[in-house]
This record gives structure tokens, C-alpha cells and sequence, in this order.
């Protein structure tokens, strides 16, 4: 602990830096840790703007070098059957970049179809490609190649939402499985945080998984079927990040959380599963270059991570693959930390 008070010491002067913008009713210099814990950020952290677009122009996530590598064994090596997801077809909301889209491709991996959620639907649907055509690639001669579609859709609008699901299950025939990875955050002092912004970023992250989550839920009971969620909370949903202010954000996640443990023993009768899978800080793409215009901030936040490093969007492919598999039969309503040990000191 004694680091944490070092660290909240040190962090005054970038505070004192970061803050001068949110005075003005601007996002700080660190707006744009949206994919810290979440696929991708909203506003672009230098003048509020929408920066959907702009994040829209990043190069796509690649598939992590180590995994290339060692894909083909992974899928050759034996293991618990109950691991495996060949049959079953998997929903992911915010699927096409960030940690929707690595989460995918771990699905597709364990033999899912997939089907991507996103509101850019030209690069889901190019991932689903790429998805395929990768599996086809360390799998020569197989047999059955996992189904990937592409599919749009605004979380926050019960329409679309509805839409999107009667989509998937056109293409498909059946949803046995979802996770909800669509979601942002942004970086504001309490009492300079815009209230139309606070209520979309509720929108997105809260209302968001529950309306996927409730529209699943019906498809499951109508077909009498078992099913397993997995909501994609953050660690900022049970500690307090610092020193960016986002106080709305980690509310939001604290709801995700407690959503998925209420939702668990609900529908629990059905058979179907909720759990909750709360990262840490991660290095995507877009954290990659956040960090590389601000060199102090990753020393500043892997100080209080007990393994000394930041996570790997791939440390979340077998979480998720656990947790939507018959391997976790018993487990539902759990809070899944991959954190590197932040939360636990």
C-alpha cells in the first residue's frame, strides 16, 4: 500500500496538468483510456469531439504474434472436452476491434460460430473474413470451418438491438452464448462532467448489456435451451483508478457487475448462466500509442500491478472460453478478475 501513497503523491503534478482542460468542460489528456478496460473510446481527449470515427481509422487489431505461433497446437493438443464450443454460436457486442474482437477470435479458436457485433459494420464484417480465412489458414484439410457474420447494431436502442438478434438468428438459426464487450469511458472531474455525455456513456455500458442481455435471455427460454453469458465489467468497477478522474465510468462497471450476479440467480431456473469478466489495464493498439505520448503513465499504473506488467488482450481468450463453455457448469454470478493482481492490494 505504502506504493499507492507514493504513487497518489507523484501524481499531483500530472493531476494538476490533466485537470486545467477538464475545468473548461473538456475531457483531460487522458480521455482516451476508453480501451483500458473497454474496446474503444467515444471523444478524442483535445476538444470533445466524437472521436468514434477517428478510432475507426486505426489500424485493425492483428492476431498477437504469439498465438500465430502456436494456434495450430493449441487446437491439436488434447484437453477436457468440456472446453470446446464446436456447435454452439457466440454473440459478441463490440466485436469487430479492441478486446471484443481478440475475445472473438478465442471463440472461433475453441470451434464457435461467431457472430460480431458493432457499429461499424464494414470492419465487423471484414474481421469475419479475416477470422475465417485465418482458421482455414491452421487448419488445412478441415472439415467443418466455424460460421462468422457481421451484424449492426446501437446497444443503447431497444430497436436495434431487437433487430440485430432476429439477424443473427436468421444467419445462424440459434444463440447459445454472449458477451458483452460494446462500451467506452471518459476522463472528467465529477463536477465538470456533462450530463448528456454521462447519460450516453450509461447508455452504452449499462443499457447496453442489458438490453442484449434480456433479448438473449427470451431467445434461450422460448427454446427451452441452456446458455452462458459473460458481461465484460473492469476492475474500475470494484477499485478506484488512479489518477485519472472517471468516477460516471467506474459506476457504470459496478453496475455491470452487480447486473451479472442479480441476472445469474434470475434466471438461474432457465438454465442460464451469467458471470462477469473485470480487466485490468490492457495493452491494446490504442493504449499502446496513449502510453507512447505519455511515457510516465505506464510506469505510473504498473507500479500498482503486483505481476509488474499491464495485461494482453489474448490473457482474456481463456476466460471468456472457460466461462462460456460446459467447463464452468457450476459457475454463475462470478466476478472473473484478470488484473495481474490490482484489485487484491
Amino acid at each position: 500500500m505504502a506504493s499507492r501513497s507514493i504513487l497518489r503523491a507523484s501524481s499531483q503534478a500530472l493531476r494538476s496538468v490533466t485537470t486545467a482542460p477538464i475545468r473548461t468542460g473538456k475531457p483531460s489528456a487522458l480521455a482516451a483510456a476508453a480501451s483500458f478496460h473497454t474496446t474503444r473510446a467515444l471523444f478524442d481527449g483535445k476538444n470533445g469531439s466524437s472521436n468514434s470515427q477517428k478510432n475507426n481509422q486505426l489500424p485493425p487489431v492483428p492476431l498477437p504474434a504469439p498465438m500465430r505461433a502456436s494456434q495450430s497446437s493449441i487446437l491439436r493438443r488434447r484437453t477436457l472436452a468440456s472446453f470446446s464450443l464446436e456447435g454452439k454460436t457466440s454473440v459478441v457486442t463490440g466485436g469487430a476491434r479492441g478486446l471484443g474482437l481478440v475475445m472473438g477470435q478465442g471463440l472461433v479458436i475453441s470451434g464457435a460460430n461467431l457472430a460480431i457485433v458493432d457499429m461499424n459494420k464494414e470492419e465487423a464484417e471484414r474481421q469475419a473474413t479475416e477470422l475465417i480465412n485465418l482458421y482455414r489458414k491452421e487448419n488445412p484439410g478441415a472439415t467443418r470451418v466455424p460460421k462468422v457474420t457481421a451484424h449492426f447494431a446501437d446497444v443503447s436502442d431497444a430497436d436495434s438491438v431487437q433487430g440485430c438478434i432476429e439477424g443473427i438468428i436468421a444467419e445462424h438459426g440459434k444463440i447459445d452464448s454472449l458477451v458483452t464487450s460494446a462500451g467506452f469511458t471518459e476522463n472528467y472531474d465529477a463536477i465538470n462532467y456533462p450530463i448528456d455525455r454521462m447519460r450516453k456513456l450509461w447508455n452504452v455500458n449499462v443499457d447496453g448489456t442489458f438490453l442484449f442481455a434480456i433479448s438473449v435471455a427470451k431467445h434461450l427460454m422460448e427454446r427451452k435451451a441452456a446458455g452462458s453469458m459473460v458481461f465484460i465489467g473492469s476492475m474500475s468497477g470494484s477499485i478506484v483508478n488512479v489518477p485519472q478522474p472517471q468516477a460516471p465510468y467506474n459506476a457504470a462497471k459496478a453496475a455491470v457487475r452487480h447486473m451479472a450476479s442479480s441476472l445469474a440467480v434470475e434466471w438461474a431456473h432457465a438454465g442460464i448462466r451469467v458471470n462477469c469478466i473485470s480487466p485490468g489495464y490492457m495493452l491494446t493498439a490504442l493504449t499502446q500509442k496513449i502510453l507512447d505520448d505519455n511515457p510516465d503513465l505506464k510506469r505510473q499504473w504498473t507500479s500498482l500491478i503486483p505481476q509488474g506488467k499491464m495485461g494482453q488482450p489474448v490473457d482474456l481468450m481463456g476466460p471468456v472460453t472457460f466461462l462460456l463453455s460446459d467447463a464452468s457448469q457450476y459457475v454463475t454470478g462470478a466476478d472473473l478478475r484478470v488484473d495481474g493482481g490490482y484489485t487484491v492490494t
